[in-house]
């Protein structure tokens, strides 16, 4: 017969978060991601097309970082700096003041980018990987390809001065998603608030990093600031509190008070509007069901990936969450044999379902003490 079994959460789910109309920032584009659940949290013309400047440097550092994870690369590999590379550091543009002739190792360069948006940075390590800038931003854009960042071309390494070099804050969302999931030790440079260069022919240079969020109490762990005075001011941002990540990307501010003021109130808003409601997590038991004629009464499930759901805290009804099996479940049992459904429902409307495999084997018990579990069953009832 078909079980059902409830989880019953008294929260709320909004299937359209119509918050966002009673909520404003002075940007162009913006948009707010619950991080966990992917849910988006706020979108002001989200798909519009931006010159991300130095957001470029993402994915920058993304390439490097596949590399370097793949074998391909290692953090202790130097790369000879081409004049190319050292004039971006004499043309007024963000600098880590590399000098012709230098051999700088991959993860200085990682930090002259990261920390200090060194264009020269940029250039050099993107030379080093591909042979010329050129090839690697085709190297940018198939990678941004592969991500769904379906508006985005990239034209050179650091995002400056190029009208090819396009995208938009959805898309810069979905790289910045990438870069923490993905590489998240590799991350930790976004939050360092300093990088000093023990430069050629000079006194050793401190600079720090561009991001005013990491010198606000919020919580702010990256990423990348920009600007171009074509597009004003940018921010792609992340904050880190309590185990709950939100990311925010800006562009079009029209100052540096501006991005700093309204970047740090998109995020406060997400944390504070909104509760990110654990569901389940990958490969733990989430409930146990019955089993009949197995040597065990019970088997757990369990779902194959995380699961979050973000509900907005000013409008709190029912989240129904259900096992569904069609039980007791007959023995043999293999571990991920797909045992049931986990239904989630809003209002007793399905948001989504999820397939519940066997946490563990459960074998058949023998034949005698199979005949006398059906026996007591056809007397008792006893199953």
């Amino acid at each position: 017969m078909i079980k059902l079994k409830f989880l019953t959460l008294l929260i709320t789910i909004l299937l359209t978060l119509n918050s966002n109309a009673a909520f404003k920032i002075k940007a162009r584009t913006a948009i707010l991601q619950d991080f966990l659940s992917g849910k988006i949290l706020y979108e002001k013309d989200p798909d519009k097309s931006i010159y991300p400047a130095s957001m470029t440097k993402i994915m920058t550092a993304i390439i490097a970082f596949d590399l370097i994870r793949s074998g391909d690369l290692n953090l202790n590999e130097k790369f000879l700096i081409s004049e190319n590379a050292w004039r971006l550091s004499s043309a007024g543009y963000s600098s880590m003041f590399i000098m012709v002739g230098d051999e700088v190792s991959v993860e200085n360069l990682l930090k002259g980018i990261i920390i200090a948006s060194g264009n020269d940075a940029c250039v050099a390590l993107a030379e080093g990987i591909a042979g010329t800038e050129e090839e690697f931003a085709i190297m940018m854009t198939s990678k941004a390809k592969e991500l769904g960042m379906e508006n985005t071309n990239f034209a050179n390494s650091s995002g400056i001065n190029n009208t090819e070099n396009v995208s938009t804050v959805r898309d810069i969302m979905l790289m910045s998603n990438y870069l923490i999931k993905e590489f998240p030790e590799e991350y930790k440079y976004f939050s360092e608030k300093e990088f000093t260069w023990d430069r050629t022919g000079g006194d050793p240079i401190t600079q720090g990093n561009r991001n005013p969020l990491l010198y606000k109490n919020l919580g702010a762990d990256g990423i990348k600031t920009g600007y171009l005075a074509v597009e004003k001011y940018s921010l792609a941002s992340s904050v880190n509190r309590n185990g709950r990540r939100l990311i925010a990307i800006g562009s079009g501010f029209n100052t540096k008070n501006d991005r700093s003021r309204e970047s740090a109130k998109l995020l406060t808003w997400g944390l504070t509007s909104f509760d990110l409601i654990e569901i389940a997590k990958s490969n733990t038991p989430v409930e146990s069901v019955d089993v009949w004629l197995g040597k065990q009464k019970t088997v757990g499930v369990y779902v194959k990936k995380d699961i979050y759901k973000t509900i907005p805290k000013a409008r709190k009804k029912n989240l129904k969450v259900t096992l569904v099996y069609n039980g007791p479940i007959h023995a043999p049992i293999e571990k991920n044999d797909i045992l049931g459904k986990l239904i989630i429902t809003y209002k007793n409307e399905l948001i989504e379902e999820h397939d519940l495999f066997a946490f563990e084997d459960v074998k058949r018990l023998n034949i005698l003490s199979r005949l006398i579990k059906s026996i007591n069953y056809l007397i008792w009832g006893d199953v």
